[in-house]
């Protein structure tokens, strides 16, 4: 991995000999500049994956300067470095698309480093997201993560070999998107690509939707149709949960795959197709083996080439990658202006289990960009459109019965109790942002993104 690059301006020395010592030691290329002409030459010059931007310059405007650098690079990711008299101008700069702003002094170092962190993360996933969308259209597989890299790594090794390839993997995690991808890869690209979902019908449709059928073999076959497994012929045949296939359909299916022949429903003709089986299961096929759910003699057919794909919590780094590019999507489907995400949100989507995998994330995405208002991500805006995970025994955490009690979910009461904390805070501080920070030990830059997050106005 390359060493990211930091533009670093500001015009006191102080602060950046800081930054120099906070970054150097992170592997990171570092520029310093002390007005906005270097500014300007440096970012000329190089392509840097983070700008860390004072607002007042004794020859520019920091905000002012960083449109100009953004009107350049529309998905520049930039911090903003302010004094506390200028924080209201810091979260309009975020409302246009800043990453973030950070006070001066720097009360918080891990925080600040937390941040810088986040926004370097954001800039990979800006520059994944280019990579992606400048390949040649197609299946894509968003990921960064080791476990991901691998599976890649793995698909394109087999995807040339016109073997069979079982994917398991938990709901949710991209089995049909990696089947769309051995198929782009494989010789049989320019054949046709069918996926049938074993799950989705029941045992007589399934037949006929794989097999086909001739006219009036039963009730509504008012013609002759031709199935899945004849329309595949030179191509792929991706079976989606194959373990929830009937013994008669897993039969059938057995006899296609030894000699490569089959009979429509209502007739005696035998056929003949060439395909490559993809199959996909979320149910470990070798457990269902042994408890007699699924046959033996099928299960060594189809178990030829595994690929597993790791669950959206194994996949550490993907789900900043994977939030951006959702965001993008949605933005461009629904004509809607939403973000950019605040790192206390990436943090918040980081910190869920994702039982959902992928698909409940890009549907978290989806539900926020429609309810959005515009602007910024912040935490609440994220933590409203999480689904809530089921408690053991199917209880969902919103509210519970405790001896003829109802009881808050702990979210719901912790989000009740900041809100009238930071009330009583402020009311104690006598209206003063520092004297508050001082009173409760928060660094007064959280205090300002807790008031903004629950509408707490200072006069």
């Amino acid at each position: 991995m390359t060493q990211p690059r930091i533009l670093v301006v500001d015009d006191d020395h102080f602060t950046r000999t800081l930054f120099d010592g906070l970054l150097s030691d992170r592997c990171a290329v570092l520029r310093l500049a002390e007005s906005g002409a270097q500014a300007r030459a440096a970012f000329a010059a190089e392509d840097f994956n983070l700008v860390l931007m004072d607002q007042r310059l004794p020859d520019a405007d920091g905000l002012d300067l960083l449109r100009e650098f953004r009107a350049q690079r529309p998905r520049l990711v930039a911090i903003m470095i302010t004094g506390h008299a200028d924080v209201r101008d810091a979260m309009r700069a975020v409302r246009e698309g800043l990453f973030d702003y950070r006070t001066k002094p720097f009360e918080d170092l891990d925080d600040l480093e937390r941040v810088i962190d986040k926004a370097l993360e954001m800039d990979r996933a800006y520059r994944e997201i280019d990579r992606l969308q400048a390949a040649v259209a197609g299946p894509r597989l968003i990921a960064a993560s080791p476990a991901m890299t691998r599976l890649v790594d793995q698909i394109r090794q087999v995807a040339t070999l016109d073997t069979t390839v079982l994917l398991e993997g938990e709901s949710g995690t991209g089995k049909d998107v990696v089947a769309r991808l051995i198929h782009a890869e494989s010789r049989r690209e320019r054949g046709p690509y069918l996926d049938v979902n074993c799950g989705a019908l029941p045992e007589s449709l399934l037949e006929g939707l794989l097999f086909g059928y001739e006219k009036g073999a039963f009730t509504g076959a008012a013609k002759t149709t031709a199935g899945t497994i004849e329309k595949a012929d030179g191509g792929s045949l991706f079976l989606d949960e194959i373990a929830d296939m009937s013994p008669k359909l897993q039969s059938a299916l057995l006899r296609v795959l030894q000699d490569g022949c089959f009979s429509r429903v209502g007739s005696t003709q035998r056929r003949t197709s060439d395909f490559r089986l993809i199959a996909a299961t979320n149910r470990p096929l070798a457990g269902l083996v042994a408890t007699g759910a699924f046959r033996e003699d099928l299960f060594y057919r189809i178990n030829v080439v595994v690929l597993r794909l790791p669950p959206l919590r194994e996949r550490v780094g993907d789900v900043v990658l994977l939030a951006t590019h959702f965001l993008e999507h949605f933005q461009a489907k629904f004509g809607r202006s939403v973000g950019p995400w605040s790192p206390e949100a990436l943090r918040l989507l980081e910190a869920q289990s994702w039982p959902g995998n992928v698909r409940q994330l890009k549907h978290a995405v989806e539900r926020l960009v429609a309810l959005h208002p515009g602007g910024p991500i912040d935490v609440s805006h994220v933590a409203a459109v999480i689904e809530p995970t089921a408690a053991p025994g199917g209880v969902t955490p919103t509210a519970v019965e405790a001896g003829g009690h109802d009881v808050a979910a702990y979210r719901d009461a912790r989000e009740d109790f900041e809100q009238d904390y930071l009330r009583r805070l402020f009311v104690a501080a006598g209206g003063n942002v520092s004297e508050a920070a001082r009173l409760s030990g928060i660094p007064r830059q959280n205090l300002y993104v807790r008031m903004k997050r629950w509408g707490i106005v200072i006069d």
